[in-house]
């Protein structure tokens, strides 16, 4: 009798392109509106089963992997993940956000609030590293949640991941469109179409914007050793760019346009932190690759810790260096480098200035494009969107699908929304997916399923919910008396004496086998405080639309991914049984 193996081996294969109602929705629930009614009957009880379902490591790491019937090929190793941490972080956080957030917010201290955010970042890049590693899937905060949260947990974090994709790479391809058009010396807007009939914030079409995001999807879908050689290229360009205007601008410095150094305060200082804490988001779409990489145990961590590290430094020089060239208040918000220079008459600056932004964000959106479709390949490996979105390409080895759905939908979005209105939301739905990861990384070491005993776990969940209440106390007391104290002596001290209760009477479960973060509980603790007291910096507008973006998420997830998921849990317990049963049978009595 011929072996399993050879009988796939000699299936047809089916073709990419297909069209079917199954590829989309092949699960029980949506094979009849008899059956979809009686779905939506079990809704609570469904509800309660997703959340308390978890996944772990081989289902995210194997199993899932399946669903796309072809492999993504493994060939990246620790030097191309340095280079795309380089080209998914240098773009339109610096080159954009920092004039903007000096402008309006931070004044000189843009500095401090790129060190304060990046501080916070590295703690996330922590948890999430020790993640990679250990589940090396393209899932990324996805699959790392689904494993310690459960579905429904997991599900919140993939609306916020996409949502903080699509709109990221709307506001990268509108950004490219700015500084292209200082690079043709033309004026601002000029290559933005108005409609006057449209709200103001939604009616300057951006075509160019249009056009870079299909280029990058399209050079992505091709191939990922390819669009790393030319990550490789445009990073280097842009790397060079970086020193340049780092030196010119030292060269150019004057220590006056320094003072005020505080002219909105230190609530000024947190809330431009908390902006651009979406200039140290791109390293998420390093840990999707992890799935592509050779040797994820040591090349992730070298990865994405060293390319932070750079980062960070590279950031808070760039900003000081602005800051020294032009007064906060006559920053540009749009092209802020380039009219810098053009100041301080360096004409021709501005237009190594618009040349190597322009390089740095389309890095950025070639990464974005691999990273997110990555993420969209493992959510809809879950069934949690459709699975025909988890196809590989059997020749190119990459998500063609995936691809093609955040590129269109970034295209429509960045055609209509200025990079005003789409910088405050990212930023809360990045901050919001680091809090989680390291309320994860906490339950990982902390609470093994089947080992950890029930006292032990209600110790844990007391610690998590008074280190994150605190946090949100001493955020929520920041925003309301910034120059108060009275109520730090509370809330710092429920934080401090929380983690510390963590550390002393809580034994960890779960060592990590090949790479961890250092000083848990403290690290993750402070990652939690940093990052909450964060997006307490944000305003209120930030937090509405995150809120209408959130019941938008729960709407979807009531009437699809609930049930999806539901079903293929279900059916594949139903074949667990079975097997059981067989073997059982085998073996006899």
């Amino acid at each position: 009798m011929a072996s399993t193996k050879d009988n796939e081996n000699h299936e047809p294969q089916r073709s990419y392109w297909r069209w079917s109602k199954q590829d989309f929705l092949p699960e029980e629930s949506f094979q009849s509106w008899n059956n979809y009614v009686s779905a939506l009957s079990q809704t609570w009880l469904r509800f309660k089963d997703r959340v308390q379902t978890r996944s772990d490591d081989a289902t995210e790491t194997q199993e899932l992997q399946k669903q796309s019937e072809n492999e993504m090929k493994k060939c990246l190793n620790w030097w191309d993940l340095i280079w795309f941490g380089f080209g998914a972080l240098i773009g339109a956080g610096i080159y954009v956000l920092t004039g903007q957030e000096a402008h309006n917010h931070a004044g000189p201290a843009i500095v401090l609030s790129y060190v304060v955010s990046g501080i916070s970042a590295m703690l996330a890049v922590f948890c999430y590293t020790e993640f990679a590693v250990e589940v090396p899937a393209a899932g990324g905060s996805f699959a790392y949640l689904r494993i310690e949260l459960g579905d429904f947990v997991a599900f919140m974090a993939a609306g916020n991941i996409l949502l903080e994709s699509v709109l990221g790479s709307a506001a990268v391809s509108r950004s490219w469109t700015s500084y292209f058009t200082s690079l043709l010396n033309l004026p601002k807007d000029s290559l933005r179409i108005k409609a006057h009939n449209l709200k103001e914030g939604y009616n300057s079409l951006d075509p160019i914007a249009v056009s870079v995001l299909v280029i990058a999807g399209i050079i992505a879908m091709i191939s990922t050793r390819k669009t790393s050689y030319l990550n490789w290229i445009a990073s280097a360009v842009n790397t060079t760019v970086v020193i340049f205007v780092i030196i010119a601008g030292f060269c150019h410095a004057n220590t006056s346009n320094l003072t005020p150094f505080f002219p909105y305060g230190a609530k000024g200082v947190f809330q431009a932190s908390a902006i651009l804490y979406f200039a140290y988001g791109g390293f998420e779409s390093v840990a999707t690759m992890a799935e592509e990489t050779k040797n994820p145990q040591r090349d992730i961590p070298i990865g994405l810790v060293g390319s932070m590290s750079i980062v960070i430094v590279i950031y808070s020089l760039m900003a000081l260096s602005l800051s020294m060239m032009q007064k906060y208040t006559d920053i540009d918000t749009g092209a802020a480098y380039s009219i810098a220079f053009q100041k301080v008459g360096m004409n021709w600056a501005k237009y190594v200035v618009a040349f190597g932004a322009l390089k740095g964000m389309t890095t950025v959106l070639l990464v974005g494009r691999l990273g997110t479709a990555r993420y969209i390949v493992h959510i809809a490996r879950s069934h949690m969107i459709p699975p025909w979105f988890a196809l590989v390409h059997p020749k190119t080895g990459t998500p063609i699908n995936a691809t093609l759905l955040i590129t269109i939908s970034s295209a429509l979005i960045a055609f209509f929304t200025s990079l005003d209105v789409l910088s405050s939301l990212l930023s809360v739905s990045v901050l919001f997916i680091f809090v989680m990861i390291s309320i994860a990384l906490l339950v990982r070491r902390y609470y093994v399923r089947g080992v950890t005993t029930r006292e032990n776990l209600l110790k844990l969940v007391m610690f998590l919910f008074l280190i994150v209440g605190s946090s949100m106390g001493i955020s929520a007391y920041w925003g309301l008396r910034p120059n108060g104290w009275i109520g730090y002596t509370i809330t710092v001290p429920i934080w401090f004496f929380s983690t510390l209760g963590m550390s002393i009477f809580l034994t960890q479960q779960r060592k990590p086998r090949f790479w961890g973060v250092p000083l848990v509980p403290w690290l993750p603790s402070m990652s939690i405080a940093t990052t909450i007291f964060l997006m307490g910096s944000l305003e209120s507008e930030a937090f509405i639309r995150f809120g209408i973006c959130t019941l938008v998420m729960l709407f979807y997830y009531v009437f699809f991914g609930l049930h999806a998921t539901y079903d293929v849990a279900y059916k594949k317990e139903v074949e667990t049984v079975k097997v059981n049963a067989e073997t059982t049978k085998i073996e006899g009595p």
